[in-house]
C-alpha cells in the first residue's frame, strides 16, 4: 500500500474514532504510534537472496492475520450461516445454500391423494412440470410417482389395461427418499447423484413443503 493511501486511512480512523489495529515490524513507526493496538512482528531476515523482496515478512503477516481471524471466529461463535450472510455470492455462498432456498414450495408442490386416478396424477405432473407427484395421506408424504414410473408401466403394456383409471397408491413408490428444509443443497445433490434421481421432496415433520429439482441445483452453481 502506498504511503499516501496508508496515511489517508490512518487519518480517517483518527477523525471518526474508528479502532485501528496495526501490524508492523517497526515499533516506533508513525503507523504503530497512531494505532490503538500495535502488533509488532519480530525482526527476521527476508528469504530473498538479496534480502530485498518481501518474503519472510509477508509470510509472518499472513500467519498472524489467519491466527487473528480464527481467534475471532471462535470468540464470536461464527457459524456457516454467518458466513453465508456476509458472503452470499460466489462459491462460498453457493456451498451454503439450503434445500429451503432452492425448493419449489407452496402451490408449486405437486401432490395427489392415494385414491386419485392416474389420469388426475398425469394432469398434476404436467401442470407442475417437476417430473413427479407426491402422494399424501392425512397431510403426510407416503409415496411418489415419477416420470420413470409412468414409462415403466407403459412399457409393460398397462396403458391398455386401464392404467389411467388405476389409483395413485397402486403405482406409487412408497417411502420415498426425502430431505429436511435445513439440509445443505450440496448434500441434497449428493443424494440425488447417489440414488440416480432428479427430484427430492422436502418434508417437515413428514409433511411435504417443497420439491428440489436437480436442474435448479445445477443452475444455482451448487455442483
Amino acid at each position: 500500500m502506498r504511503r499516501r493511501s496508508l496515511g489517508d486511512i490512518v487519518a480517517y480512523t483518527r477523525r471518526f474514532e474508528i479502532p485501528l489495529v496495526a501490524i508492523t515490524s517497526r515499533g516506533g513507526s508513525t503507523l504503530a504510534n497512531a494505532a490503538d493496538v500495535a502488533l509488532i512482528l519480530p525482526p527476521v531476515p527476508e528469504a530473498c537472496p538479496m534480502g530485498l523482496a518481501p518474503t519472510t515478512s509477508t509470510t509472518l503477516m499472513l500467519a498472524l492475520g489467519d491466527a487473528l481471524a480464527v481467534a475471532l471466529l471462535e470468540r464470536k461463535n461464527f457459524t456457516a450461516a454467518d458466513f453465508r450472510v456476509f458472503h452470499p455470492g460466489g462459491k462460498l455462498g453457493q456451498r451454503l445454500l439450503k434445500a429451503a432456498d432452492l425448493m419449489h414450495g407452496g402451490d408449486a408442490v405437486p401432490v395427489v391423494a392415494p385414491d386419485a386416478p392416474m389420469s388426475e396424477v398425469l394432469l398434476v405432473m404436467t401442470a407442475k412440470r417437476l417430473g413427479c407427484a407426491g402422494v399424501t395421506e392425512d397431510g403426510r408424504l407416503v409415496g411418489i410417482i415419477t416420470d420413470g414410473d409412468l414409462r415403466r408401466h407403459m412399457q409393460a403394456g398397462q396403458l391398455q389395461d386401464g392404467l389411467l383409471s388405476r389409483p395413485a397408491r397402486d403405482i406409487m413408490t412408497p417411502g420415498p427418499k426425502t430431505v429436511p428444509p435445513s439440509m445443505l443443497a450440496a448434500e441434497a445433490l449428493r443424494i440425488m447423484n447417489a440414488k440416480a434421481i432428479t427430484a427430492l421432496f422436502v418434508v417437515d415433520d413428514g409433511r411435504p413443503v417443497g420439491v428440489l429439482h436437480v436442474h435448479d441445483l445445477l443452475r444455482s452453481g451448487v455442483a
